[in-house]
């Protein structure tokens, strides 16, 4: 494996453990709002935005998003 592969994967490992930790979190506030479903999106936005400002990761997650943002259209 070269090294541009070895870094492309490492790249994705740590974008799936950032995807991981935004998940988890968007989990937290759901079950501190009672459980009560209708609110995913806004609590995967508010997970992503307290995830996303301390992690130096964030400019990994955003150009995966504009790539796939990209392939959409």
């Amino acid at each position: 494996m070269d090294s541009e592969t070895r870094t492309r994967e490492r790249q994705r490992l740590m974008v799936d453990l950032l995807e991981r930790k935004i998940r988890l979190r968007a989990r937290q506030l759901y079950d501190q709002r009672g459980q009560i479903d209708g609110q995913a999106l806004e609590d995967w936005v508010k997970a992503e935005s307290e995830i996303l400002r301390t992690s130096i990761l964030a400019p990994l997650w955003n150009a995966r998003r504009q790539r796939e943002a990209s392939e959409q259209s």
